[in-house]
């Protein structure tokens, strides 16, 4: 069992949400944290029809089973809330009037967004779990591994991950998509999701993706809503601020596994020195930023930055606190160093460049950008040295 980077508060101390995709390991982390937990499973079929059927079961079992001293030192796990979000009124009830404290897991926020459920009023923190990282994989870490097999941990284990990879789609289609009816054609957004993975680490065009899939640009931008909401994706804002050049302001799309990106586009596995892997590196680079920001709490903002012109650079952190280019190459040249050199001209307050790449050892250039092999990115990152 892999030791996972986010820290979950003590039992009895805090109600929060935990997200994160099918299958990064929430369940696991709860039960290791938690041992002693009361545990409602909602992916059990009685669970479910019980409080589907009656919420208020939830504060009646409770209130027997929980002294109100207990009740303020215990954890209740609820798995999978995102079936019955009229639970949430009655964890809010119990959290204020009990003091119960509520680990509310999920792999899918829409259903509760968008029915308007009850977020407890801003009183539970949210948390986030993402796929293996570098640091939690410390000795194990094997970027051609994860880069063909991905991050969830049983497909980053598993020796024949293509099988794992059509359960964990169909899975997803049918339970995440058909049996929320978050779609009327589900042919329509199954085909959506092999176009769609063409355009990880790309600045996403609505119109020919939907030429593609034969429906209208709204229908698509709908679609990708759902992969945000469902958790499997995530969007990158362009970096706008007071630029002397026209910058390009849409946003790229990044799925949160490249296993998945993989799997759908039919790749195979991706080859050293090959276009695929590069991108499939860059997704990684963003997977690591992102699981760092949220695990250390340094909630910073990340965006990418790109003129007209074409230069472009792929992660800003904050205003211009740090900027990193993510090359897949064991050679840096002057052509890789490109947009991190032409960055000062238009933002003469970037602090910090830094290229992520394959080059055995670290080093600095003479105009002090930072070349940082991956492993050795993943060390100084962890070590919260980057930001």
């Amino acid at each position: 069992m892999f030791t996972r980077s986010l820290r979950l508060p003590a039992s009895g101390t805090e109600t929060f949400f935990l997200w994160g995709p099918r299958q990064t390991g929430k369940t696991t982390l709860l039960r290791a944290t938690y041992p002693d937990a009361v545990w409602i499973d909602l992916l059990k079929a009685e669970e479910y029809r019980r409080y589907v059927q009656n919420p208020e079961l939830l504060r009646a079992e409770l209130m027997v089973e929980t002294t109100p001293r207990r009740a303020q030192q215990a954890q209740v796990v609820i798995d999978e809330i995102q079936k019955v979000p009229p639970l949430l009124d009655e964890v809010h009830w119990l959290h204020e009037n009990r003091g119960v404290h509520f680990a509310l897991c999920g792999s899918s926020a829409r259903k509760v967004k968008r029915g308007q459920a009850n977020l407890l009023g801003g009183r539970a923190i949210r948390y986030e779990l993402y796929g293996l990282t570098g640091q939690e994989l410390g000795g194990d870490f094997n970027l051609e591994r994860l880069l063909n097999h991905g991050y969830l941990p049983r497909m980053y284990e598993s020796d024949r991950p293509r099988r794992l990879w059509n359960a964990y789609v169909a899975d997803y289609l049918k339970e995440e998509v058909a049996a929320e009816g978050l779609v009327r054609q589900l042919p329509t957004f199954s085909e959506f999701l092999n176009v769609a993975a063409f355009s990880d680490a790309e600045l996403v065009n609505f119109s020919t993706i939907a030429r593609d899939c034969g429906v209208s640009s709204h229908t698509i931008k709908g679609y990708f809503q759902i992969l945000e909401d469902t958790l499997l994706g995530r969007w990158l804002p362009a970096y706008t601020k007071r630029p002397k050049r026209r910058v390009i302001a849409a946003p790229k799309f990044y799925f949160v596994d490249v296993g998945i990106v993989n799997h759908l586009a039919k790749r195979g596995g991706v080859q050293s020195g090959s276009e695929l892997y590069g991108k499939a590196f860059e997704n990684w680079v963003f997977h690591e930023l992102n699981a760092h920001n949220m695990y250390s709490e340094a909630f910073a903002t990340l965006s990418y930055w790109r003129l007209a012109s074409g230069i472009e650079g792929d992660f800003i952190i904050n205003d211009m606190q740090l900027a990193i280019e993510a090359k897949a190459s064991r050679r840096i040249t002057a052509d890789h160093l490109r947009g991190l050199r032409a960055l000062p001209q238009d933002h003469p307050r970037v602090q910090q460049r830094i290229l992520v790449c394959l080059e055995p050892k670290s080093y600095q250039t003479e105009d002090h950008i930072l070349i940082l092999p991956a492993a050795d990115f993943c060390r100084r990152l962890g070590a919260g040295e980057l930001f």
